[in-house]
Order: structure tokens, then sequence, then C-alpha cells
């Protein structure tokens, strides 16, 4: 099984494809028989990137959303236009929720940017997720993650509304209450070396997402992180207990980008040395 980043805030210097970068993520897997797009960045530049693999989104054989943020699910009309098929679309249903970021007096949307009925007219079958399914042999969805840590609070500066109201008038409502993000969902793949988990953002903070993943494929052994760790705009006692929950289960890698941030990668860089993989645009993983 491979894992390649399509779509990341960076591309590393002396990459071996011409990759262009933005703030999200997309990352491709191919398990042999299938190829399974997750998350699509923030526009339509995942079909470039993916270009540059030698992949056309008609060679998809399903998409799975890890949550409802515009940067992991901007892509979604390109890859599914140029597609020109039917193509499952596993996502939790909350994904769909109107969603902003706050901070002091700025307000903006960061929820997904297109409808629903948009995206199954070019193409969408959405698939519901509400608890742990495997996709393909020894590849899991998780389903919603249980939040079991008493420290991995989030990040305050996601927003939910407390009256409905449309993407243009939330802000100007003024009501918002911290967003659960009850959709936030990985993938576990299960290998010879033990558990890997792909993230988005890992909201529900990675090491519930660890966890669960251990419980759901029953594996013994972190082998890997993969994706977004959200540990960036997170308070420093989370970052702290992270880290020290992370030394613990004592993973063979920890490939982490997108909102994980330059200051929590240096960190981790500098507790996991060369285990620590700083997973650019183009980076590839094999288990």
């Amino acid at each position: 099984m491979k894992f390649t980043v399509v779509v990341d805030n960076n591309v590393p210097p002396g990459a071996k494809a011409a990759f262009r970068g933005e703030h999200g993520l997309a990352v491709l897997i191919e398990t042999g028989a299938n190829k399974i797009l997750f998350d699509t960045g923030q526009s339509d530049l995942v079909i470039y990137n993916l270009g540059l693999l030698g992949v056309h989104p008609r060679d998809l054989d399903a998409i799975v959303v890890s949550h409802g943020h515009y940067d992991h699910t901007g892509g979604l009309p390109a890859v599914l236009a140029m597609a020109g098929k039917r193509i499952p679309v596993f996502s939790h249903p909350d994904i769909f929720t109107p969603r902003f970021a706050v901070a002091e007096k700025n307000c903006k949307y960061v929820g997904v940017p297109f409808a629903r009925e948009h995206l199954v007219r070019l193409g969408a079958d959405f698939r519901a997720i509400e608890e742990p399914m495997e996709l393909v042999p020894n590849l899991w969805i998780s389903g919603p993650v249980p939040r079991a840590t008493a420290y991995e609070e989030g990040d305050a500066r996601l927003v939910v509304p407390t009256e409905p109201c449309d993407a243009e008038g939330c802000c100007e409502a003024n009501g918002f209450q911290k967003d659960p993000l009850t959709d936030d969902m990985a993938i576990y793949i299960r290998c010879s070396k033990g558990l890997i988990v792909l993230g988005g953002c890992a909201h529900s903070g990675i090491i519930n997402m660890v966890n669960h993943g251990l419980k759901v494929t029953g594996s013994i052994k972190v082998h890997g992180l993969l994706g977004g760790t959200h540990l960036g705009p997170t308070l420093e006692p989370q970052q702290n207990a992270t880290m020290a929950a992370l030394e613990w289960f004592n993973p063979d890698f920890i490939a982490s980008n997108h909102c994980t941030g330059f200051a929590v990668m240096s960190r981790l860089a500098q507790v996991f040395g060369k285990k620590f993989i700083p997973a650019f645009c183009g980076t590839q993983i094999e288990c």
C-alpha cells in the first residue's frame, strides 16, 4: 500500500516534480487494486498535482472526506467533474454544517464551500459513515472518533452558529459556540509493522485517533502517523501532553504536515529525530 501527499501547504526544495502547494490537504492511497483520494485540498490544484503522478480523476475508486472544512473539500467539484462518472464519497453526515473561524473581530466562513446538491449533480455518491467501516481489506474509515483524553481540547477559534443562518449572514448574527467537529474522521491501515493513522486535521485529537485506531483494527503497535495534527493552533498544555503520549506510543515514523505548523514540526523533529518526516507535496510512504 502506498500513500502520496498530493496537496499540502508546502512543496519541498528539490521536489522530483513541479508540484504546487496551497493551504490544504489531499493524500492518494494506492492499495494495488484501488485508488482512494483522502480529501481534495481547497481548489482544483489537486487535479494538476494528480496529473504529475500520472493519475486522472477517472482512475479514482473512492473519495474519503476527513471533515467539513474548505481546505479539505474545495477540490471536490473539479475532481468530480473531470472524473465524468459517479464516485462514492465517504463522509460523516455533518460535513455540511455551517462553520466559521472567529478571532477578535474577524469572522470567516470555513465550511464546505459548495452545496451537497451541486456535488451530487457532478457525480458525488455520498455514503454516510457513522461508525468504523472496513473500506478495503486492512483499511478502515474511522467513523466518529471518541473524545477520551482530557487535554485534547481543540481549537477554540473554530465555531458554529447557535441559531440557523446562511453563510453570508452568520457573522453578523454574532451567536457562536465551539464547533465539536463530530464529523472528524481518520483512515486506519493495518500492515505487518502495525497501525498507520492518516488524519486530515485530527480535530478530535491525534491521541484519541490513535487509541481508536488500535481498537478498531486490533493492532498492538503504532507504525506511523501521517497528515495534519492541528497542534499548531492549540495551547501549550495540549501540545506538551500530546508530545508525551506520542513518545509513549513510540511510532516508527511521524509524517506531519498542513495544520501542524512549523513550530510544532520543529519540535517533533527534535523529539523523534530521523523518525520525523515533513510530509510536504510529493512525499510517499509505503506499507
